[in-house]
Formats: structure tokens, sequence, C-alpha cells
């Protein structure tokens, strides 16, 4: 019999299967043999674009509720938690229909990144379960008012899982019987940053930054003020077509707006990492995916505040050991004033610590050891 894996991944912003990816490919090149299923509902284009070799599908389940997100700085705590308790009010009959699911596919091991449905549904259907990620949901939902219930719910099922496989900068996992430690996963490039520069139709001698604010997106840049901005070149991307990009950014550059089109990047065989690295710094705000990112390409990140969420705190406080980072306010990101805090940021020593980035082979040895 074919062993299979199933993934289920958060589809909360892109970093869950961003990761999830990567373990993916790291399985897919040491066991051709091994069939992989990732259950989410994160974008189907993310995988066609990142996912490399066969004996791979997506199919699309929502897996959990995550964080009800305004945008990608802003969320809603009470929807959070009332949409959560909705979920888990359904959530034995969820787990029978994966259950049964998991056992017509004569499946192996199921892997959570880090939806407690897929935790349950394993130990359900009598199949080994593993937990892979920097937070558990739990702990994520108990900085919010009234969540007590849910997150209980939510221990349960973790509390099932066979292994655990925590990322650096990680919280919540003393519910899990057995943890593992991994290395940072992240997707590194192995493109010449000059070479990416010039495929992209990219400035070869100037300081470029990259807008990264994820899957939500986010409102409100003075882009007027941006073009005006002196030293840098400012690099707007999205995975839209031109026409849809911004309408400052329509006819091509301007000042320093760059506009990039990710569809024309990907087809031309490039991909996000590349990017990153091409790059001095980027503006975003603090998400695993994003940080692990700039530490495996060396680059550095002016960020802001993304809201209530008590991931950030941690994520804040790590990640000055491993990468140059600079926080500038909500009034200075969408006004413009960049150029202090970027002059600041780039003239930082390099961090004190370099860590190992290799977390997806880790975890690919880990997990096949499972089946």
């Amino acid at each position: 019999m074919t062993p299979t894996v199933v993934f289920y991944v958060s589809a909360h912003g892109f970093g869950h299967a961003s990761r999830v990816i990567e373990v993916i490919n790291a399985i897919l090149a040491r066991r051709h043999d091994v069939r992989v299923i990732a259950r989410t509902t994160a974008p189907q284009w993310l995988f066609d674009r990142t996912v490399v070799g066969p004996g791979f599908s997506r199919t699309d389940l929502r897996t959990d509720t995550g964080v009800v997100q305004i945008d990608s700085l802003h969320l809603d705590a009470r929807a959070t938690i009332e949409h959560a308790r909705e979920f888990m009010r359904t959530f034995d009959d969820r787990v029978e229909a994966e259950a049964a699911l998991l056992e017509r596919h004569g499946v192996t091991l199921v892997v959570a990144d880090i939806p407690p449905l897929g935790i349950a549904a394993a130990k359900r259907a009598g199949v080994a379960a593993a937990a892979l990620g920097n937070f558990t949901w739990d702990w994520i939902y108990s900085a919010y008012e009234e969540s007590d219930d849910v997150a209980q719910q939510i221990r349960e099922a973790y509390q099932q899982a066979d292994l655990a496989l925590r990322l650096p900068m990680h919280g919540g996992f003393d519910v899990f019987r057995a943890v593992v430690d991994l290395p940072f996963v992240a997707r590194r490039s192995r493109r010449d940053p000059l070479d990416t520069r010039r495929v992209l139709g990219l400035p070869q001698d100037e300081r470029l930054v990259l807008v990264s604010f994820g899957g939500y997106g986010v409102d409100g840049f003075d882009l007027d003020a941006l073009s005006r901005l002196e030293g840098y070149g400012v690099l707007m991307s999205g995975s839209l077509p031109q026409a849809d990009l911004p309408r400052a950014l329509k006819g091509g550059r301007r000042g320093s707006l760059i506009p990039l089109d990710e569809r024309a990047m990907y087809a031309a065989g490039w991909r996000y990492e590349d990017l990153v690295h091409s790059v001095d710094a980027v503006v975003t705000k603090p998400g695993y995916g994003i940080i692990a990112e700039c530490i495996a390409n060396d680059t550095a990140m002016l960020y802001t505040s993304r809201g209530r969420f008590i991931e950030y705190d941690v994520l804040v406080a790590e990640m000055p050991r491993f990468l140059r980072a600079r926080s500038l306010d909500h009034g200075d990101l969408f006004a413009g004033r960049w150029s202090a805090h970027l002059d600041a940021l780039l003239e930082q020593p390099a961090p004190p610590e370099e860590p190992a980035v290799n977390g997806a082979d880790v975890a690919a040895e880990r997990l096949l050891d499972m089946i």
C-alpha cells in the first residue's frame, strides 16, 4: 500500500501553508513512493507554484477559524472567539467525517499545522498524528475574553497527538505529551540577488524595500509620499495582473514606487524567497513566515504592530537575536515616513545569532520515521 500523509493546514494568512509546503517538498524529495494530501482553504495557486514533484494533491476544507482579520494589521477579537465557538459546536461531526476520509484513503500519518481537527480525526481513525507549528490555537485564544470553553476543547484535541514538532519563537506547547524542537522552516533562495533583479526588471544599483503584508493586505498608504521616498525604491508586489495594481502604478514606475506582478515572477521560474533575497529590507507586520524568510535570506525587516495577537510579543522579543529589525508605528507607516527608519535599520550590525534554517529537512526525517 502507498504510504499516505495528510496535512491539515490553518489558512490564517500564508505562513502556515508556506512552511508546510517546504516540509512536503522535503518529504517528497526523500520518498518518491509517498502520497501527500493537503486539507486546507489556503489557496490552490500557492501550492501549484511551490510544491515540487508528483504525489501531491490539495483538497478544500475549512480546518479551523483562525483569527478574524479586518486587514493584515487589525483583527476582531470578539468575532474571533464567536467564530471559533461556532466551529467547535460541530467539532465532533467534523471529526467523524474526517476520520472516515482518512480510513478511505488508507492514511498512514496526519500532520496538523496546527488545526486540532486533524489530530482528533487521526486518533478517531487510529492513525498516528503529529502537530507542527510555532504556536497553538488554545494559546492564541486564551488572550481573548470568554475563550475558556473553546481553548479547553482545543487542548483536549491536541493532547491526543503522538508528537509535536515545535518551531522557534513559540508559545503554547505545554499541552503536548512529546515535543521536539526544530530549526527554522524557511524558504531560502538559491538565486543570485542581481540575477533576480535583472530578470524581474528591477534596478541593479538602488536600495530596494519590499512591501509585504500577506494574504489579507492593507490599504491606506500615502502613495504620493512613498513615490517621493528618498534613497529607496519601494517594491509594491502582488499576485494581481498589472491592470489591477494600485492606480498610481498602472503606468509602471512612479518615482520611488515600483510595481511587480507576482504571477509573471512565478511564470519566469522565480519564487517569493528570491524576491526577498534580492531586496535590502522588507516592510511588513511580524509573522512567522516572513520573519523566517528574512532570516534565511539575510534581509532586514522594518515592521509595524499587527493588533492584539499574543504571538506578536513573542516574535518581537525574539527577532533581534536572528535578524536586523526595527519597528515603526502606524502613523509613520501609512504617511510614508520611512527613510529615517530604513537608514537606521540598515546601519544595524549583524544579529548575534545565525540560526539553522533546515527545519523542513529535520521535520521530514522525523515524520518519515512515523510512517
